[in-house]
């Protein structure tokens, strides 16, 4: 299925959302703002960090040419890298904003963070991590500006292997900020700099490293919800390449930091386990009744690579398969490494260690691989919290999961006010209970239609009966 441009919000259905989206927000409990305790801690700290190499005691790579890849507009730049090709294979530098260099354990910003746990992002607006004098400038990895990094470098082969890894804090200077958009077009244009065109050979062949582990991509086209003068708009496009591309990136450093974590007896790991036997059987059927039958000889991750995402079957076997990535979670240990490790959608253990500004649990996982290796002491205050890191992640990843849930309902509900009566062609994604899951056509509105019997991948017709902005409730009927 196409992606097509969604109409916008009717302008008095605008209203109605922003007072919902804002009661949304009063619900979970979720405030923007900071005390005025955290916000003087941060300035204070946005104006005394040091970022000066000889001041600061580390590493000056400056006179390496950095640059960030984000969507158009973003200000809280964890990640730059640099890739440089070799006779044997490339060079990558990945610097990571340093963030622990301005939070005090146990210090205002410390304790506001570790209640949030993640940075939330709603249509009206995100709900930050830090403050934004931090998170938005001081450690950003803004261009042209001195800032300060643990920069992770990997020797590799040319096959795109690690041969070598190591860790240093240091200060760096970003010489472009690139949007995914321009990256893309430059690269298919010939045009882009060197450490881009790196990227592209850098990319497929860490695609192919993660088929060869076992290690799955789903590139399911993502519903985002764009803000703009007239009201909020729904988007669903797939990735671009260059996506992906610097995905295996932060892919690559996690799997090296959980791997110098669990060598070193002491750290953070994401995991995930593997898909149960009957639920993997049921989604195999579920293949052959789509028509795009899973053949046993071919591997799990092979298979949904050669799915067309343009299929309506594909995309409906791709849903399924988003089902058995479940369980994911945070496992903390020092001593005696986890018993199951493994991070199973990725097919080997990984740490989340590349978005410190946005992700409270990526500040621990960068001291202590910054302390394992350069055969240091973890710091006291990492070691010993440690433990209640997982908490923490598992309590913001539900708020996050509720708040992304009920934000698109309300949203498709106000996409579709007004028009109670009419009839829209929709794709069966899955059974759900007693009645079915389905993506209209136009807008890309995906919502359960009770009563609903149809098979995955079948093209139904369905009308609607009414909206609730308040509560984000499309209920729709089939229709002949």
């Amino acid at each position: 299925m196409s992606a097509r441009r969604p109409r916008l919000v009717p302008a008095r259905a605008h209203d109605e959302l922003i007072e919902s989206l804002a009661q949304l927000r009063a619900d979970l409990d979720l405030a923007a703002d900071f005390p005025a305790e955290v916000e003087a801690e941060a300035q204070h700290a946005a104006r005394t960090v040091p970022t000066d190499p000889a001041t600061a005691q580390i590493d000056d790579l400056r006179d390496i040419e950095f640059l960030t890849i984000d969507p158009a507009g973003s200000t809280d730049l964890d990640q730059a890298l640099h890739v440089e090709r070799t006779a044997a294979g490339a060079v990558l530098h990945y610097a990571i904003a340093d963030l622990p260099a301005f939070v005090a354990p146990g210090g205002a910003i410390d304790d506001a963070a570790r209640l949030r746990g993640q940075t939330l992002y709603a249509a009206d607006g995100r709900i930050p991590l830090h403050p934004s004098v931090i998170s938005e400038d001081a450690a950003s990895l803004l261009p042209d500006r001195e800032r300060r990094a643990f920069v992770w470098r990997f020797v590799l082969d040319e096959g795109a292997r690690p041969v070598e890894t190591t860790l240093r804090r240091g200060v760096i200077r970003s010489r472009a900020q690139w949007s995914y958009v321009d990256a893309q077009a430059a690269i298919d244009a010939g045009a882009a700099p060197s450490s881009l065109q790196a990227l592209a050979w850098f990319g497929p062949l860490r695609l192919e490293r993660e088929a060869e582990r076992g290690g799955v991509s789903l590139n399911v086209p993502e519903t985002r919800i764009v803000a703009d003068d007239d009201g909020y708009r729904l988007e669903r496009d797939a990735p671009l390449p260059v996506e992906d591309w610097n995905a295996q990136v932060s892919l690559l450093t996690g799997m090296a930091a959980a791997d110098i974590m669990l060598r070193g007896g002491v750290g953070i790991l994401r995991t995930m386990p593997a898909a149960e036997r009957d639920d993997v059987a049921a989604f195999r059927t579920q293949t052959v009744a789509l028509g795009i039958p899973w053949a046993t000889d071919v591997a799990y991750g092979d298979y949904l690579r050669t799915l067309d995402r343009d299929s309506p079957s594909a995309l409906a076997i791709l849903d399924a398969a988003a089902g058995l990535f479940r369980g994911a979670g945070y496992v903390a240990f020092d001593g005696a490494p986890p018993a199951d490790p493994l991070q199973a959608a990725i097919g080997a253990p990984y740490a989340h260690a590349t978005a410190p500004l946005r992700r409270l649990v990526d500040r621990w996982s960068l001291v202590v691989c910054e302390a394992l290796a350069n055969r240091r002491e973890v710091p006291a205050w990492a070691r010993e919290s440690l433990p209640t890191v997982p908490r923490i992640m598992g309590r913001s990843d539900g708020v996050a999961g509720r708040l992304d849930a009920a934000t698109l309902d309300r949203v498709e509900a106000a996409l579709l006010s007004r028009r109670a009566g009419q009839v829209f062609e929709a794709l069966v994604l899955g059974r759900r209970n007693d009645g079915a899951r389905v993506q209209l056509t136009e807008p890309p509105v995906t919502a359960k239609v009770a009563g609903l019997d149809a098979a995955p991948g079948t093209r139904v017709r369905l009308r609607l009966r009414s909206t609730d902005i308040a509560t984000g409730a499309v209920v729709l009927e089939p229709t002949a």
